[in-house]
């Protein structure tokens, strides 16, 4: 069940900018809202994790708030939502024993080398100046309304980047670093 909703809710969010763009002259505004806010309830009711479970209510408030004052423009900002969990998520674990890549990495290698815990460190920076400028880039897309271009960013080139930067990453470790 969780795997299945973890698919569910993952297909929806890549695919929400999308549906947005083009449900929302069809009256979508109502059942995409609901729809991405029983998601999030979900999601939250089965995370063991209290900050998993902390970020899944976060985005599930956005959404009871989007139902609640009727603005159907705000659907626009939930892509900046995400680009600041995912910041704070990055960003935080900065500050804690092991970074959030770190965690990722000693999954794989779990006796970590001195070498690849700042290596792991540098790579979350990384992803937290990405979160920056994804974030504010969809954030001054929405804010100027201008939203043809907000679907094709946040539906397709945000996609793109986050492909080049997991592609790169890796190519960069594997064909340079050599590990």
């Amino acid at each position: 069940m969780k795997i299945l909703l973890g698919i569910l809710l993952g297909v929806a969010s890549v695919a929400y900018p999308l549906l947005w763009y083009f449900g929302r002259e069809q009256g979508w505004f109502g059942w995409l809202a609901v729809a991405m806010l029983l998601l999030w309830l979900i999601r939250a009711a089965t995370q063991r994790d209290r900050a998993q479970k902390l970020v899944s209510l976060a985005v599930a408030v956005f959404f009871a708030l989007v139902l609640m004052f009727r603005q159907p423009e705000s659907m626009y900002w939930y892509p900046v939502a995400v680009n600041v969990l995912m910041l704070f998520a990055f960003g935080s674990s900065l500050f804690a024993k092991q970074s959030l890549i770190e965690r990722l990495a000693r999954l794989q290698t779990p006796d970590l080398p001195p070498s690849g815990v700042a290596y792991t460190r540098k790579v979350t920076q990384i992803w937290c100046v990405f979160f920056v400028l994804n974030g504010g880039t969809a954030a001054v897309l929405a804010w100027l309304g201008w939203h043809d271009w907000w679907a094709i960013y946040t539906g397709i080139v945000a996609y793109i980047l986050m492909g080049l930067l997991l592609g790169g990453e890796f190519l960069y470790r594997k064909l340079i670093l050599k590990v």
